[in-house]
């Protein structure tokens, strides 16, 4: 499974990026791209240790059962539901946010497992260091794909 930790990896997501224009279109969901980039940045943020919104009730009930569907190979399902805190609805400047979350991207990567969080996910509660780079790759991807990319 690809991992923000590989090389190839961080080289295709930004490459993927580099792709991503302001007028992209979304294939389903609300955001626009810059709004889009300004969420996966925010959950970037929680896996760099930036960020620590707090444990979502249902996450308690269902994280366990639902985490291996963070890093297991099956891609992110469309439309699905995100915590309120992830949420970006209003207008964003389109390169100021490609250009932090390129560096988000970047300070995951160079930070590798030993820099990465030990704050439990707000869904699925506590993940390895491997998982968060499984679960980021794999979340960048959804919202990649969600833009055609």
């Amino acid at each position: 499974m690809k991992s923000l930790y590989q090389p190839a990896t961080l080289q295709e997501i930004s490459q993927r990026l580099q792709s991503l224009r302001p007028d992209s279109q979304r294939q389903w969901g609300k955001m626009n791209a810059a709004q889009m980039m300004a969420h996966c940045t925010a959950a970037l943020q929680v896996a760099t240790a930036h960020k620590f919104p707090p444990r979502m009730f249902v996450g308690y009930i269902l994280g366990p059962f639902l985490r291996p569907i963070f890093s297991n190979e099956k891609p992110f399902f469309k439309n699905t539901a995100t915590d309120k805190s992830f949420l970006v609805n209003d207008q964003r400047s389109f390169e100021m946010e490609k250009k932090k979350l390129l560096q988000v991207i970047t300070q995951f990567h160079e930070g590798g497992e030993t820099r990465c969080t030990s704050h439990p996910h707000p869904f699925f509660g506590s993940v390895t260091p491997a998982e968060w780079g499984t679960g980021m790759y794999k979340h960048l991807d959804h919202h990649l794909r969600q833009f055609g990319l």
